[in-house]
């Protein structure tokens, strides 16, 4: 138990807590398992103590433990979401693309165009899509992002406490990520390691777009070739902090963007690029390492698509 069903926002219900929730702060629970009704509601609610837990009024911020009993309320939706079917180009390619799967996680090769949520006039996501795949999965979570331009490693996973630790390995550094990159123009083999912070900016036109500012968060990045070619270098890339768009800023930064990047790139090389090859980012994530806390070691890698093979066979 732990988890309302898609209809019951409309009647009383006791949902018990188990380990998939545990930790959560109960409005964040409330936000999650409630769709379409509004967060003013939700927080009505748990003020006036509609809401209880173990027949006691909680605060917003109250962290739900494992064998709580929640009381739901009968809550009125604002309106209620279109029931999305998964077409079975998705689930091809979902299926396509599992690279490792165990009892905690689903690691997928992401390919490239797909936004791993939805949003922003995008219907489906791959998170959302993988939820509609595996109704049988209780708990489907995102472990950490890509962006819709990137192809290759992503990792959900399949309940809280996993979810819990990799985010603590993730913040602490302790993952190790491997990227593949194609670069525009000659890297130097000094150029090991860019340390350059990172600000996030949002443009009138609603746009998100990363600078380089001395007020930004931290960032490290190191870079290493593997082989060059006569316009280009393939880079491996091992991301130190991960921060939004960071791997494709620091290389725009000094002066080697990411073929095919339309935000950061070079915009005469992008247009002579798609004369010839394909349109798109040449990012990808290669793969992921990390150690849990009870020794257990995973290393998930993928393998290149067709774009990038072509480039690679035909690039001089």
């Amino acid at each position: 138990m732990g988890s309302p069903s898609r209809g019951e926002a409309l009647r009383t219900r006791v949902v018990i807590i188990d380990a998939n929730f545990a930790s959560q702060r109960v409005d964040n629970y409330l936000f999650s398992h409630l769709k379409g009704v509004p967060k003013s509601r939700i927080y009505r609610a748990i003020r006036q103590g509609e809401v209880r837990v173990n027949q006691q009024k909680v605060a917003p911020r109250y962290s739900l433990q494992v064998g709580d009993r929640v009381r739901i309320p009968p809550l009125r939706v604002a309106e209620m979401p279109v029931q999305v079917k998964l077409s079975s180009s998705w689930k091809t390619m979902l299926e396509q693309s599992v690279i490792y799967e165990d009892g905690d996680i689903l690691a997928f090769n992401k390919p490239v165009g797909v936004s791993v949520h939805g949003g922003s006039g995008i219907r489906l996501g791959l998170i959302e899509a993988v939820r509609l795949w595996r109704t049988h999965e209780r708990f489907l979570e995102l472990v950490h992002r890509l962006d819709r331009e990137t192809s290759g490693c992503l990792v959900v996973a399949k309940n809280r406490p996993v979810l819990t630790e990799l985010h603590r390995l993730l913040v602490s550094h302790q993952v190790e990520k491997q990227y593949l990159a194609l670069v525009l123009g000659d890297w130097p083999i000094s150029l090991q390691e860019v340390s350059l912070p990172l600000q996030k900016n949002v443009l009138k036109s609603g746009e998100r777009k990363v600078e380089v500012n001395e007020k930004g968060r931290p960032a490290v990045t190191r870079f290493r070739p593997l082989k060059r070619f006569k316009e280009m270098t393939l880079l491996e890339v091992r991301p130190v902090t991960g921060r939004m768009h960071q791997i494709r800023v620091h290389a725009a930064s000094m002066g080697y963007p990411i073929v095919g990047d339309e935000k950061y790139g070079d915009t005469y090389f992008n247009q002579r690029l798609r004369q010839r090859w394909q349109r798109r980012l040449f990012l990808h994530a290669a793969g992921l390492q990390w150690t849990l806390s009870n020794g257990k070691k995973i290393g998930i890698c993928t393998v290149l698509d067709e774009d990038w093979r072509k480039v690679l066979r035909e690039a001089v």
